[in-house]
């Protein structure tokens, strides 16, 4: 009979904020439920993304850079996660979920210490205010997938409440963007995250068994003269 110690404890998938500064985590976001779908959208930054080159063709860009990337594919993500508290009786949740939600929902706000004091500047007269800079966001989905990132889409479904009107149940959509090295300025430690993170892809890369060209149905010298 299986006991249940010997059943492994699944990984999950979460969101750490880190100091851009330190390295040093700030907060820890456990997603309650894994996705169950994740889909991605990889764009390559290729350097002959111009205009017709001439000549009839249906080709863009000038020929010589047709196999030239100007830097690392751009790379979206979006899923769906699930927050519930009702399956979480044991637990004490006289706000509902209304904390887990604002936890997310402050990933892509500032903070009130923030916007008082970029008032502060706007009142003595400060004619150029920079943008307010966020903490450095991760996302990981296993110890593989461990990458920098910025939310670019959270929407929420509030699907059940209590008698608070807390509410108790919601599916939230989120979208992010994975920062690189394109992205980020030199020297900063998410721009050496992401090289981990590629470099990781690498080693996967290599791992995979390789194929034949028989399976294509080609010879050894097909690709050389052009000949089926």
């Amino acid at each position: 009979m299986t006991r249940y110690a010997d059943i492994p404890k699944p990984v999950r998938a979460g969101i750490v904020v880190v100091s851009s500064d330190t390295g040093t985590p700030q907060r820890i976001i456990v997603l309650q439920f894994n996705p169950d779908t994740l889909e991605r959208s990889i764009a390559p930054q290729s350097a002959g993304d111009g205009g017709d080159a001439g000549g009839g063709g249906t080709g863009s860009g000038d020929r010589n850079e047709a196999l030239r990337l100007k830097g690392p594919a751009q790379e979206t993500w979006k899923f769906t996660a699930e927050i519930d508290a009702t399956d979480q009786l044991e637990i004490a949740a006289p706000d509902g979920i209304h904390p887990q939600l604002a936890t997310l929902e402050m990933l892509v706000q500032p903070t009130t210490a923030q916007l008082r004091a970029a008032s502060r500047l706007s009142q003595k007269g400060t004619i150029e205010i920079s943008p307010i800079e966020m903490p450095l966001t991760l996302f990981t989905l296993g110890s593989k997938r461990v990458m920098p990132v910025r939310l670019t889409e959270l929407s929420v479904n509030e699907s059940a409440f209590d008698v608070g009107l807390n509410p108790i149940r919601a599916s939230l959509g989120i979208g992010m963007k994975i920062l690189t090295v394109s992205d980020l300025p030199a020297g900063h430690r998410g721009a050496d995250l992401y090289m981990a993170h590629l470099a990781q892809k690498e080693r996967l890369a290599a791992a995979a068994r390789a194929g034949s060209l028989g399976a294509l149905g080609l010879g050894g010298t097909d690709l050389v003269t052009g000949r089926g």
